[in-house]
């Protein structure tokens, strides 16, 4: 009886120790959600991979330079209207993103408005958070 606790309990350590770099990983620690940050640029690489899509786009302007953005998954994007082919090299857009808490170019996309003005969130829209209402109000 105590060899069959002990495997039992190995095992159950062994699980929950191979699910910490699971954890780790979807950390969200970075990004700085009390702020939105609406940036205007072209893109230059979309990446449509699992865990994470990935979009580097150039800013001109007050806020130049290369910034890398993190998005969700293809699945949840391809349910929000999404596909691989949605972010094009050139492509002239409006994103909002949560910006990285260390002042680096970089964040966490919120939604992309594209060349023909259409608007598609890369986020869950959840109701009563600023970035929620920001976005709402400018798209009225």
């Amino acid at each position: 009886m105590k060899t069959i606790i002990r495997v039992a309990t190995g095992i159950a350590a062994g699980l929950l120790l191979a699910a910490l770099p699971v954890a780790a990983h979807h950390s969200t620690a970075m990004f700085d959600f009390t702020k939105t940050v609406t940036l205007e640029g072209t893109i230059k690489d979309f990446q449509w991979t699992n865990p994470h899509t990935w979009t580097t786009v150039t800013v001109a302007g007050k806020e130049a330079g290369e910034y890398g953005l993190e998005g969700m998954s293809p699945n949840y994007l391809a349910r929000e209207g999404w596909s691989k082919r949605t972010l094009k090299p050139g492509d002239k857009v409006k994103l909002d993103v949560y910006p990285l808490k260390d002042g680096r170019k970089g964040g966490f996309m919120l939604s992309v408005t594209l060349p023909d003005g259409t608007l598609l969130y890369s986020l869950p829209r959840r109701a009563g958070s600023p970035a929620a209402a920001a976005r709402e109000a400018a798209a009225q």
